[in-house]
């Protein structure tokens, strides 16, 4: 089996994405990335995630982008929206997609692993830049002129299999697969039992995306 490296943030997107990976005949090597989001319940996820859908190794990173701060995922003195927003929201963490995937690209190199899977996705999403098609194919190019791999002939294919799908055509593909969503947190405050709050802009996207599949929700939610 061909290796890649599934970024797996405990999510549902990223848990979809693993599914995807590993339907695609991959052995999946997921990696979690701790970099002081405000809260561990997606990285205890992320685990029970890989578990279950039997990755070949899971491994969780740490750095500390709080250090920085200037995002309300890691910095608590910035509140986590509970209203609908414009423009790019407070949630966006500098430069994190391209940090996280960067990560991704050095482990892949190491394990001689040609492919990435990240679950990045541009329909159904809170306008990160990060996210976006063009960014991806850019990052992709990137790295394929700055790796020895690449150099020496291991190209790197960078996949985004849900970043055109909405959020319930994303819940339906991920059902169809067997993914249990029950294990997912994607809620931005979560509770440390990973209680979602039913407010921020991810918890209205993923039950609004559970309401249009026609499938039942089975987040947890706070009072």
């Amino acid at each position: 089996m061909n290796k890649a490296v599934v970024l797996l943030s405990g999510g549902l997107d990223s848990a979809t994405t693993l599914a995807i990976a590993r339907e695609q005949g991959f052995a999946c090597h997921c990696l979690s990335i701790d970099y002081g989001q405000r809260h561990r319940a997606e990285l205890d996820a992320a685990t029970r995630v890989a578990r279950a859908q039997c990755a070949a190794e899971h491994r969780v990173l740490k750095i500390d982008l709080a250090a920085f701060g200037g995002s309300a995922l890691t910095d608590k003195n910035i509140a986590v929206p509970e209203t609908p927003t414009t423009g790019i929201p407070v949630t966006y963490v500098p430069a994190r997609n391209t940090i996280m995937l960067s990560l991704a690209l050095a482990w892949a190199e190491v394990l001689g692993a040609c492919d990435i899977f990240f679950g990045a996705n541009a329909v159904d999403y809170s306008g990160y830049p990060d996210c976006r098609p063009e960014y991806m194919r850019a990052y992709e190019t990137m790295a394929n002129l700055a790796t020895k791999a690449a150099v020496e002939g291991c190209r790197l294919v960078l996949h985004t299999p849900i970043i055109a799908l909405s959020k319930a055509e994303i819940i339906r593909r991920g059902s169809a697969l067997g993914v249990d969503y029950a294990l997912t947190v994607s809620c931005y405050q979560a509770s440390a039992q990973g209680q979602a709050c039913g407010r921020c802009d991810s918890c209205r996207l993923r039950r609004a995306g559970f309401e249009a599949a026609g499938i039942a929700d089975p987040t947890p939610y706070g009072n």
